[in-house]
């Protein structure tokens, strides 16, 4: 059986644990809702947790919700140069920041148009790094209850808290901090490298999925 996700912006650990561990169905026929990990990540920084934001473009009160694939960011304010500057400030110090920096960096340099779109690539250059298969499902129609899927698209979630048991590495601001967790999974990759794999594949995600 797959499993229901949402393509979110760089996954944080937990929803990239489950790709690396599921066969993964992409959720592509929702309405986009505020306050989820499609256009926002977490990562660490000298200052702790640090919230990254994609700015979208809103349509108007009178044209109602729309569909998460027709949103469109916002590219008139220089987003993606403000993202690239802050993760390589956060962690140019790691062990593998450079060894992945010419794979992620076209994140931040090449314009897209749509935020689903953008995830999407996002997700797929992350598998690169990790050496994990790109899933290629996407769902045809939108159902509330999946019935031929596990359904794990409260992942996407931001206020959602998931108490997951995650072990412990070392983070580049680790002592200052604590260890912080279930942030975006590229903090895990430039911390831990070629072992990030064998981290998500191990992860325990019982009480996801259920």
């Amino acid at each position: 059986m797959h499993s229901l996700l949402h393509p979110a912006y760089i996954p944080n650990i937990a929803t990239f644990a489950a790709i690396a561990q599921n066969d993964i169905c992409w959720e592509v026929c929702d309405n986009f809702q505020k306050q989820t990990y499609r256009n926002r990540i977490h990562i660490c920084t000298d200052r702790g947790r640090l919230m990254l934001n994609i700015p979208i473009k809103h349509v108007g009160k009178d044209e109602g919700r729309q569909y998460y694939k027709d949103v469109q960011v916002e590219n008139d304010y220089d987003w993606q140069r403000q993202h690239w500057r802050t993760l390589q400030t956060a962690y140019r110090t790691s062990p593998y920041f450079e060894y992945y920096e010419d794979e992620i960096a076209p994140l931040y340099t090449k314009t897209y148009t749509h935020l689903q779109d953008y995830n999407l690539k996002s997700i797929e250059i992350i598998c690169d790094c990790l050496q994990i298969p790109m899933p290629t499902n996407k769902t045809s129609e939108f159902e509330r209850t999946p019935s031929k899927h596990q359904d794990l698209r409260m992942l996407v979630d931001a206020k959602r808290k998931l108490d997951i048991a995650q072990p412990e590495y070392n983070q580049v601001f680790g002592e200052r901090h604590g260890f912080i967790k279930n942030i975006s999974t590229l903090d895990l990759l430039f911390n831990e490298g070629p072992n990030a794999h064998m981290y998500l594949k191990n992860l325990k995600l019982d009480h996801i999925n259920g």
